[in-house]
């Protein structure tokens, strides 16, 4: 994907076969300051994910292929605009039938290329308000659609697109917050499997006593409690996914009878003579090493490869560029609109905080940050000073003393954590940012007994980022205050 910044032209997404054509429109768009995201035929479903303001689909003279695109497009609510190099009112004729909204031959320069697309763009009417918006194709709408466009998450769309329509099992994995439980909700939207049956349940906020319930139902009398027959996730879920969290949780005993459940088709109730035919499709997923697992015998191999058929590995929120401000800004105006605030954007520095924190709890991290501070702050833009202390510095290098809104946010999170303000703020000896860090943590930890979950609450920072900063400080002499 090739994109200009900043960017005020237009979004495109092109779709061809033809190497030379893309080189001609990216090179126009260079021009235009548009945003082109480059897409094969194979691939053409990506092009309902990226919200672009045009859909632009190469068409040849005597070419079925590139006209049933068109139609596939138009099937899925997207009314590509068709660019031929050459052709004759027929070919036309035939596009627009298919479903395009317009019809372009290919000018001789570029830039009037996007001309034209940007004069339709202002000439289009605007939706009625009571209109109902489509239904999105992919992944849904702002809450609970992927946002982004960073290379890994275009391969990630087209993954999405190509092993949806299979029955065969999917594996995720990624760390935790990435978004798997999204992932998966948009490899069943595109599954052509029932929609109304993606059903959820995450491995490890189940007791182990209930799950074989939980997972396969059970029926009246079969333990204290069971007053009447009652379906599992398995059954909840005949004709579409059953979306099995935190899989590497799973007691042995259940893997085996979920073994069983996959190789016959069949489940059987807690407490039932009988089995019962199901017909579900399988996405699991884990933060951890499956193979680790295996190794260490909490998870069985024979459950792992029957499970693991195709895999899927998110990214982490440190490897997707400008997506880290893309969703920042799509949160801040969410929760702007749920809390009445007036906040538009981030200033410069806050941006750059964001860009360079390393986020070890992923884009669940990134959203809640975004919405703590539209809660505890007014204004139109989120400026450094609203940003907690975690975030501020990720360096150890950084010598750059606690602003006084990073203090009073750390101390408004912690009212029993008492910092330093006269140390803090002086002038004229500025410790290394690390010291202030180590200090702030060390006096938590103190605080709490050692307990790393309720220091990490306190500070409003994930446990992870603890446990990591505690290894390099022991790994490091040098970082030994």
């Amino acid at each position: 994907m090739h994109s200009a910044s900043p960017r005020t032209g237009l979004r495109l997404a092109l779709i061809t076969r033809d190497p030379a054509l893309q080189r001609w429109v990216v090179s126009g768009a260079a021009a235009a300051n548009a945003e082109v995201v480059e897409l094969t035929p194979a691939d053409w479903q990506v092009a309902t994910t990226v919200n672009a303001d045009v859909v632009l689909a190469s068409v040849e003279a005597n070419c079925a292929r590139d006209l049933e695109l068109i139609e596939r497009l138009a099937s899925c609510g997207v009314s590509p605009v068709a660019l031929a190099a050459g052709g004759s009112i027929n070919l036309a004729v035939d596009a627009m039938r298919r479903g395009a909204a317009d019809f372009i031959l290919q000018p001789s320069r570029a830039e009037t290329l996007f001309e034209r697309l940007a004069d339709r763009i202002t000439r289009k009417p605007a939706a009625h308000a009571d209109t109902p918006a489509p239904e999105a194709t992919a992944a849904g709408d702002t809450e609970s659609a992927f946002i982004g466009e960073a290379p890994k998450m275009i391969a990630l769309y087209r993954q999405i697109m190509r092993i949806a329509p299979s029955t065969a099992p999917a594996f995720i994995t990624g760390e935790s917050g990435t978004g798997k439980e999204l992932c998966a909700n948009a490899i069943h939207k595109q599954s052509g499997r029932r929609p109304d049956r993606f059903i959820a349940i995450n491995c490890a906020a189940i007791p182990h006593d209930l799950m074989e319930s939980e997972l396969f139902g059970h029926v009246r009398g079969a333990f204290t409690g069971a007053t009447d027959d009652r379906p599992g996730a398995m059954q909840l879920a005949d004709g579409g996914t059953l979306f099995l969290d935190e899989i590497c949780e799973m007691d042995l005993s259940l893997q085996a009878k979920l073994l069983r459940a996959l190789q016959t088709g069949t489940v059987r109730r807690v407490g039932a003579g009988a089995d019962e035919s199901v017909n579900v499709r399988i996405i699991c997923a884990t933060n951890r090493d499956p193979e680790g697992e295996m190794s260490a015998g909490r998870f069985r191999s024979d459950l792992f490869y029957r499970l693991h058929v195709l895999p899927v590995h998110l990214p982490p929120l440190r490897e997707r560029g400008s997506d880290v401000m893309k969703l920042a800004n799509a949160f801040l105006k969410r929760f702007s609109d749920e809390e009445n605030r007036q906040f538009t954007g981030f200033s410069a520095e806050a941006g750059r905080f964001l860009c360079s924190y390393d986020w070890p709890g992923n884009v669940r991290q990134l959203e809640n940050l975004i919405r703590r501070i539209v809660v505890m702050h007014d204004g139109n833009t989120v400026s450094a000073d609203m940003i907690p202390l975690a975030l501020a510095h990720t360096g150890s290098e950084t010598t750059r003393p606690l602003s006084a809104g990073v203090l009073q946010l750390v101390t408004q999170s912690s009212p029993d954590l008492q910092v330093s303000r006269a140390h803090a703020n002086a002038t004229t000896s500025i410790e290394p940012f690390w010291v202030q860090e180590k200090r702030i943590i060390e006096s938590a930890l103190d605080k709490y007994d050692g307990h790393v979950g309720k220091a990490a609450a306190a500070l409003g920072i994930s446990a992870s980022t603890i446990y990591r900063k505690k290894l390099g400080w022991d790994d490091s002499p040098a970082l030994t205050a």
